[in-house]
């Protein structure tokens, strides 16, 4: 192996230690605990996982968290009714609305309705619009891409002058992540289903980061030796080796990219903690919005 693995538990902790002692700090202080309210409608048994585990991040970094559950078949009144009223709860610090909800409800109509303030997701069209925006800041990054960023900048990894490739074009990871190197000053290009040879942009970047889906997609000889790789990716492949019979890989081959790469992500243990771990860190901030 020839690249450096980037250690995203290590790099995740090293995050929620420096978020719980500034929680700490501020209880002490008697100031408003931070608290995150997730809304989960419906019973999609992953994102059940996805809302306890943010839960539990909370509680173990000293903030509060409530966690408000909706029938499959609500309507939409119901969950734009409970946006409003945690958007006016003084006590909550930070709205996540745990995505996917089912098909007939308006995702976009709902998550605009967040108060910018409280959008520690990052997903509200104004915070979306100011990352767009040379010279303006959004208050709240998403999480994810904002992770990829933190693991390439304590990595050392050179973002700026580099050729950037953002494989996914997804409004959750691809977009922003692009929006992202591009505000630090990379030069970059998104592939999709239509981009023509993919394999020969990729081999161009300097930096990768793959968030397009596709089990193992991106081959070792797609890399360019050297290139810093972030693979969001979490596919299940069969694994008889395994107690579950399944195992997590990503978008990228890893046993063939950590050959030619400089850095590389792996999977499970890259980028998955950092999604939680800048989700504390955002709610943390909403709380000091909050106190101006």
């Amino acid at each position: 192996m020839t690249a450096q693995l980037i250690d995203g538990k290590l790099i995740a902790q090293q995050v929620r230690d420096e978020v719980a002692a500034i929680v700490a700090k501020r209880t002490a202080a008697g100031k408003m605990k931070p608290t995150l309210a997730t809304v989960l409608v419906g019973d999609r048994p992953d994102s059940a996982a996805y809302v306890a585990s943010k839960g539990k991040a909370c509680q173990e970094l000293g903030m509060g968290s409530i966690s408000e559950h909706l029938p499959a078949d609500a309507a939409q009144e119901q969950v734009e009714s409970l946006v409003r009223r945690l958007n006016a709860d003084p006590t909550v610090s930070g709205i996540l609305v745990q995505l996917p909800m089912p098909s007939h409800i308006d995702e976009e109509r709902v998550l605009s309705l967040i108060n910018i303030e409280k959008d520690v997701d990052g997903f509200s069209p104004l915070n979306i619009g100011r990352l767009a925006q040379k010279g303006r800041e959004p208050l709240f990054v998403p999480c994810t891409p904002y992770g990829c960023i933190y693991l390439l900048e304590k990595s050392g990894v050179k973002i700026e002058g580099a050729n950037a490739v953002v494989l996914g074009r997804s409004n959750i990871v691809g977009m922003p992540a692009a929006l992202l190197l591009i505000g630090k000053n990379a030069t970059v290009t998104v592939c999709h289903s239509r981009t023509k040879d993919i394999a020969g942009v990729v081999r161009q970047a300097d930096i990768l980061i793959a968030a397009i889906g596709k089990t193992e997609m991106v081959r070792g000889d797609w890399i360019k030796p050297g290139a810093a790789v972030i693979d969001v990716g979490i596919n299940s492949v069969p694994d008889v080796t395994k107690k579950s019979g399944h195992r997590l890989v990503g978008d990228v081959n890893f046993n063939e990219a950590k050959e030619v790469a400089g850095f590389i992500t792996p999977v499970p243990g890259g980028v998955g903690p950092m999604t939680i771990a800048m989700l504390m860190k955002n709610t943390l901030h909403a709380a000091e919005i909050q106190d101006r």
